[in-house]
């Protein structure tokens, strides 16, 4: 089979499997709606109950996840060919902990989803430039150096979280709870982060050619005209902005930066004209479904969206290291 309708094919796939997640998420719920009373609200003849429903709830918040989910996937598959690491995520430099001192704060002081949302995001733009300022030393920044200043400043703001966890009120705690363990449940308004996905993945396709080359090496893609220094600091950005735009309207949710590139290549190879939109479609799909299996497991009462990537990609990325190759991992 061609390369090229390979390729189609994988994405074709990965679509249809979103468009699927999100049509479940609309149908699943406290009140049941049949696939006939979604399409028709979806383009635009649904009323009643099932309609407001679809309209004002269940639609916001999948459009919402499925966003966040590409953006985590999106800003993985990008640092773990920074960091040229199997093991990166996008957490792992710092921004989701600066992004949890941000929105903790806010909730402490009382402020609503937009104060949540602004400090949430500013904590994590923070990090990013602390991170990135810490690691560049005199001869500039290595993916040594950055990845271990990136895990000491995680750590930092993991002891600064714990500590406002430990000085809240009892009142405000299970908020702050849902919050860092992932949360889906105060979705406002999807167009702001679906715009960002597009951007981001719009900025980061047409360097996917560079990226094939630094994934083999920096000397190698430097020996082939491309400059590293410039592509690293731009890759840097962009996935440390998606994941900031992700954590800001999601909460702290794990395992999809990791597995979901992993799972991408496995089916589809390593290059990133492939797996960048194609991990951003199984991101999305990924994150919808679990955010449906957490408001329904237990209905009426939700589960954190972040506990269940978590129960899925734990297994999972168990499963893929005992099938790899020696020296792979």
């Amino acid at each position: 089979m061609p390369t090229r309708r390979r390729a189609l094919l994988i994405l074709a796939a990965l679509a249809g499997l979103a468009q699927l997640s999100i049509v479940l998420a609309l149908m699943v719920g406290s009140i049941a709606i049949n696939p006939t009373e979604v399409l028709a609200t979806l383009f635009g003849k649904g009323d009643g109950m099932a309609g407001d429903v679809v309209r004002s709830l269940r639609l916001p918040r999948a459009l919402t996840g499925f966003a966040c989910g590409g953006l985590l996937a999106l800003a993985g598959a990008l640092l773990q060919v920074l960091l040229r690491n199997p093991l990166a995520d996008p957490y792992v430099l710092g921004i989701s902990g600066g992004a949890g001192i941000g929105a903790l704060l806010a909730i402490v002081l009382g402020l609503g989803v937009a104060g949540i949302n602004g400090l949430a995001f500013a904590g994590a733009l923070a990090a990013m430039l602390l991170v990135f300022g810490l690691a560049h030393g005199e001869g500039g920044w290595t993916q040594s150096r950055l990845l271990l200043t990136g895990v000491i400043v995680a750590a930092g703001c993991g002891a600064v979280v714990t500590l406002l966890l430990a000085l809240a009120p009892d009142d405000q705690l299970r908020g702050m709870l849902f919050w860092l363990m992932g949360d889906l449940s105060q979705s406002g308004d999807p167009q702001l982060v679906l715009i960002l996905l597009v951007i981001v993945l719009l900025i980061a396709l047409p360097f996917a050619r560079e990226l094939n080359l630094l994934a083999r090496g920096a000397d190698i893609a430097q020996a082939l005209g491309v400059a590293v220094r410039p592509l690293r600091r731009g890759v840097y950005l962009v996935a440390s902005l998606a994941t900031a735009a992700a954590v800001t309207h999601a909460g702290a949710i794990g395992f999809i930066g990791l597995i979901v590139p992993h799972l991408v290549r496995l089916a589809a190879g390593n290059d990133q004209r492939l797996l960048l939109p194609a991990s951003v479609l199984a991101g999305g799909s990924l994150l919808v479904i679990a955010d449906t299996l957490a408001r329904t497991l237990l209905a009426p009462q939700q589960l954190p969206v972040g506990v269940l990537t978590a129960l899925i990609g734990v297994p999972v990325f168990l499963f893929l290291l005992s099938r790899a190759a020696p020296g792979r991992y």
